[in-house]
């Protein structure tokens, strides 16, 4: 009986330490008008969705100390750049990638807005850009290899994920250090890559860019046109009856980065919709188990 009370001590102090939100910036947000903030978060089911965010943080969940490998995974929720879908497409994540041995950061990135951001297009990137700087300047202190830190992202997250995988050598965040802001390697589910009319996700396109962007616009922001030879490996899911974001993003991504030399890996699954998080119902296959193994393969998992 006298275990009990150390038990349950041990079992809270674990609970403290497993997750840590922080502001995602310390001092001023950039880019940023001043606004009432006025977010909201609501619980749909299983999934809680946030609203109306202008106050960006990140949520550290530090990989249990006796599973540690030393890498990293930035997280970044989908919601077609109007909400967060943060906990099936974040926090959920997160305790997948704790249990093999990566320590994650879930990312509450701002919603482009004319009301909040003086230029909304690059106010999500600003917060993935941020978060990557944060957590490869702090990798001693987060007990992480700074050259291990991947970025995954869902949807619309997976859109801004590949963006700050093929928009890295443009810093829209001051960055005195010079510090890379080059994810080592990107996962990405279900993702919206193109912006392009035939297969882009025009509800995110137009939230970001707003209604009439310019073509040069539309393909600056559809990553397949974006990758070169220094873009980051990369492992995709997607489900080939995806009615939201057509597979044919993922395929397209990959071909590009397949004639650009990048190491990629890509699994479609005839079933499963959009928005499946970890869970796609319609087969017994497990694509984190997939995830886990290519991420293994290329010795992002191997204890340094």
């Amino acid at each position: 009986m006298r275990l009990l009370p150390i038990l349950i001590f041990t079992f809270l102090t674990h609970q403290l330490v497993a997750q840590k939100t922080s502001p995602l910036y310390p001092d001023k947000i950039p880019n940023s008008k001043s606004v009432p903030n006025d977010e909201t978060s609501t619980q749909e089911g299983s999934i809680t969705i946030v609203r109306n965010i202008t106050v960006p943080t990140i949520t550290y969940y530090p990989a249990p100390a006796e599973k540690a490998t030393g890498a990293a995974v930035i997280v970044i929720p989908g919601g077609g750049y109007a909400i967060n879908a943060i906990s099936h497409e974040g926090h959920d994540l997160a305790r997948r990638l704790n249990e093999i041995g990566v320590t994650a950061f879930v990312v509450k990135y701002r919603i482009p807005s004319d009301k909040s951001m003086e230029n909304k297009e690059i106010g999500p990137l600003q917060d993935a850009q941020q978060a990557i700087k944060t957590v490869r300047e702090n990798a001693a202190t987060y007990g992480i290899d700074a050259n291990r830190i991947g970025i995954m992202g869902f949807s619309a997250g997976g859109h801004l994920a590949s963006t700050a995988g093929t928009h890295y050598k443009t810093a829209h965040i001051a960055n005195p250090k010079n510090t890379s802001l080059r994810p080592d390697f990107m996962i990405l589910v279900y993702p919206v890559i193109s912006f392009q009319e035939d297969i882009g996700h025009l509800g995110s396109r137009d939230n970001l860019l707003g209604k009439g962007a310019s073509q040069e616009k539309v393909d600056l922001y559809s990553n397949e046109k974006q990758v070169t030879n220094e873009t980051p490996p990369t492992f995709l899911i997607h489900a080939g009856d995806d009615k939201t974001v057509p597979v044919a993003n993922s395929i397209r991504f990959y071909e590009s980065l397949h004639k650009n030399g990048i190491k990629a890996e890509l699994h479609i699954y005839p079933g499963g919709g959009h928005g499946f998080g970890l869970n796609n119902g319609t087969t017994k296959d497990d694509w984190f188990e997939r995830c886990k193994n290519w991420m293994d393969a290329n010795g992002w998992l191997t204890k340094k």
